[in-house]
């Protein structure tokens, strides 16, 4: 099957929004940044949120993420977000990548393909060492972190933190 991870532009279509809607407000501690209600709100949303990969218009606290959407056969199957840094809140909660899959997708292998491709760009951009975070009770999660080479560091209060070494 053909696979494709794409970054985010400020000028994605209809497919994205629709993926979005679907995937819902979010789950599992992720948190869907593209589900907003409306079409011309999103398209309005989509240029501040490529901007922010750029480190531009964050508040204080927060740091520059890159979004990218994995793309089987053409259609939009689940998006990530990179985080170029960590601060000490995400040390605690989110670390340095989070992924969601649309539910009509799920049970595909899609996730460990969208971490594996999300891998890859944080190895780009110069970071040795990703830190994945996610609640116990996670079992899609944790399978996805731990094909991909995940060792769980800390298990605390049922709540997962992964570290994944990147050659």
């Amino acid at each position: 099957m053909a696979m494709e991870l794409r970054e985010l532009t400020a000028a994605e279509g209809k497919e994205i929004y629709e993926m979005a809607r679907e995937i819902g407000a979010g789950e599992n501690g992720f948190v869907n940044s593209l589900y907003i209600a409306g079409y011309s709100k999103f398209l309005k949303l989509l240029p501040v949120l490529r901007d922010y990969s750029a480190g531009i218009g964050l508040a204080p606290g927060q740091v520059p993420q890159t979004l990218y959407f994995l793309y089987a056969e053409g259609r939009p199957v689940g998006y990530g977000k990179l985080r170029h840094w960590l601060t000490d809140s995400l040390l605690v909660t989110g670390g340095h990548i989070g992924y969601c899959i649309r539910p009509s997708a799920r049970r595909l292998g899609y996730g460990t393909a969208l971490l594996a491709g999300l891998l890859d760009k944080a190895r780009d951009l110069g970071i040795p060492r990703v830190l994945l975070t996610c609640n116990e009770d996670n079992e899609g999660s944790r399978r996805v972190i731990e094909n991909n080479r995940g060792h769980m560091a800390e298990l605390d209060n049922r709540y997962c933190r992964y570290w994944i070494e990147l050659p």
